[in-house]
């Protein structure tokens, strides 16, 4: 049974029985407002919305590692992007990135996921975006999911991020708005976990 996160809870990676999840994927997705009006008629009622969804791995140096539509794995091969959606159009995830937790090097402490838009589009036009959280050891089931409702000028958000503990990973739903187009940019204002 998945759970429904708010803003800022935590839940540990772990399975029913206790034992600590091997693989787990994070899907994100969104959609565009609906336009209204005559125009909007004639056009269709709505537009593409390109964001890009990226997971930022800190090491325990201060060092930032990205993984996103342009460096789709990780440099231990343990984090793997899909590939990107241009239009946020259909159901379900439009991007997902792919995190084998047995391979993530050790130095690695925090792995954030957060979405930018790179051509500057606002979150003032995105509607119903979330974060969900799948168990992929197996027959991928949904344990968490993270509807975020805050709409605005902000170009980033910076969704979820994992945390390292010494009884396995844990994942905080944040939806923290962030001013940036590419997600190095998101770096300074990554919160603590």
């Amino acid at each position: 049974m998945s759970i429904n996160l708010q803003k800022n809870s935590t839940i540990n990676l772990a399975k029913s029985d206790g034992s600590a999840l091997s693989a787990v994927r994070m899907g994100l997705g969104w959609d565009a407002v609906k336009k209204k009006g005559f125009l909007a008629a004639l056009t269709g009622g709505g537009g593409d919305i390109d964001l890009d969804a990226s997971a930022i791995l800190m090491r325990n140096t201060g060092e930032a590692e990205v993984i996103y539509f342009g460096n789709l794995n990780s440099r231990d091969g343990s984090i793997r992007h899909t590939g990107d959606n241009l239009t946020g159009a259909g159901d379900g995830d439009d991007e997902s990135i792919l995190v084998d937790l047995t391979r993530v090097e050790a130095s690695v402490t925090h792995m954030y996921f957060v979405v930018s838009s790179f051509r500057g589009q606002n979150f003032s036009q995105v509607q119903n975006a979330f974060v969900r959280v799948l168990d992929c050891s197996g027959r991928e089931t949904e344990i968490a999911r993270f509807m975020l409702t805050e709409q605005g000028d902000h170009t980033g958000l910076i969704m979820a991020g994992l945390k390292r503990t010494p009884s396995g990973w844990t994942f905080t739903a944040i939806g923290q708005p962030a001013f940036a187009r590419v997600p190095m940019e998101m770096v300074p204002s990554l919160p603590a976990l």
